[in-house]
Parts: C-alpha cells; structure tokens; sequence
C-alpha cells in the first residue's frame, strides 16, 4: 500500500513538473494525465494512440472501434495514409522476398490471409461505421456472397511478384468452404489473384475453433507436406501467431475489427 502511495506521489510530481515546464516554455500542455485512461480529451491524438495500440497487439480482444474515433478511422482508411502504409509494408516484403534463393524443388512457400489482406471489405465496413458497430456475422456473410470485394491496394502486384518469382502462394482464410467458397474463389479471380498454389478455407472439422488455432494447424499440415514458408502475411495478429508462422510474418494495418 506504502508503494503504491509512493508510485502516485510520483506520478503526480512528475505531472506537476511537466505543467510547470510547458507554462515556462509556452508549449502545450501534456496530453497525459496522471490517473487518466486515456480519456480522449484529444479524440485524434487518443485515436492514434489507440490504433497503435492495435496494430501492436496490446489492444486486445475488442470488440468495435471506439466511437469517437469512427471519423479519424474513416479518414486513415480513406485518404491516404492507409495506401501509404500499405506500400511501404510491401516494399518491406517484396525486399525480404528479392533475397532469398529459392530451392528447384517447388516448395518454397508464402502464406497470404485473405480478407484485407488480399481482397478488401472496407466497402462493407464504411456501412458499419469503420467497425464501431459490433460484428454482423450474418450481413458480413451477405456481403462476401456478392464477391464485390476490391483488390487490397499493392497486394495484386505483390501477389503476382511472389508467383513469378516461382514462390508458391496458399491463401488460407477462415472463412467457411460450404458457404463461401466459391464466391471467394470467383471474387479473388475477378480481381485478378490468378497463379496460387492452393486456397483453403475453414471446413467443419475446425468449425468453432479460435483463427490461432485452425491457422496453426494448417501450417503444421503444410510444413508436414515439405513446404518451407519463407513469409505469411496478415491483416489480424491471429494469422501470424501460433505455431509454424513462417520465417517472417508481416502485419498489414487494420482498426476496424479484431479476430480472435
């Protein structure tokens, strides 16, 4: 309890000092407060702070975008600093992917997710309000089912670098083979995903299983097969944690929803 007074006692000096400081100096005030949750007295700047929490994984498990943050979401996805991301994170890959010597044996191997990895629902979640509404299983299934899903920008030309490089691309997804396979499969086709090795969904045998779970899985089944993966790309922290993730994974940005 003694140390506990003592961490306060602290925070609040430290605070006190730095009003102090910014008074002095003429520059604003500090945005943290002693105490504070990150109170969004500052919506943008709590926003930010909030994705970054995200895309580092020490948000977790939530459940919709924070509603004062809906228009800084909106706008991060839609003018311009969503696409800038994207194409430095595939410069990023496509460096990495340039280096390494492939083997003649055809199993030399890279793992692409499928939603806003490859194909994207932003078109989807502009009507749920960029995620701060809760998940909509049954609308979001309607929506797959019509494959109206854009290419994710600079994944095609990524996609299509891995596949004339002579890597062999699997999508895995969780989405469900029964119902959504072959509208995935004839939307990634539409947009020009042509070349893959394989494309496997969740079947009912990891029905209800955690992403983590049927991913690792997966992977442990491809790795059995002779395949090495060199890379495995993901919009969700679920396709790249587990067991058998790949040499290298690579975090695509995405604050409007969390998969478990």
């Amino acid at each position: 309890m003694i140390r506990a007074m003592v961490h306060q006692v602290r925070e609040v000096l430290i605070y006190l000092f730095l009003a102090v400081f910014y008074k002095a100096t003429g520059t604003v005030k500090p945005y943290w407060r002693p105490g504070s949750n990150l109170s969004p007295d500052n919506d943008r700047a709590y926003c930010l702070s909030w994705r970054l929490g995200v895309e580092t994984n020490n948000v977790r498990a939530w459940r919709t975008v924070p509603s004062e943050c809906k228009e800084y979401i909106e706008n991060y996805m839609t003018r311009g600093q969503y696409y800038h991301d994207l194409n430095f994170i595939t410069n990023q890959i496509s460096s990495y992917a340039d280096e390494i010597a492939l083997s003649n044996d055809g199993m030399d191997a890279w793992i692409l997710d499928i939603d806003d990895t490859c194909i994207s629902n932003i078109i989807y979640y502009r009507g749920k309000r960029y995620g701060c509404d809760p998940y909509d299983p049954l609308g979001f299934k309607s929506w797959a089912m019509k494959g109206e899903c854009p290419a994710v920008p600079f994944m095609l030309g990524l996609f299509d670098r891995l596949v004339q490089s002579g890597f062999k691309v699997i999508l895995l997804t969780g989405r469900d083979e029964e119902t959504l396979g072959q509208a995935t499969t004839d939307n990634l086709l539409s947009q020009g995903f042509i070349g893959y090795e394989r494309i496997i969904f969740r079947t009912t045998a990891y029905k209800g299983q955690k992403a983590v779970t049927f991913k690792s899985e997966i992977r442990k089944q491809l790795v059995e097969e002779g395949y090495r993966i060199w890379g495995n790309v993901g919009d969700q922290w679920s396709d790249l944690q587990g067991e058998f993730t790949g040499n290298r994974t690579f975090k695509l940005p995405n604050p409007m929803y969390f998969v478990p």
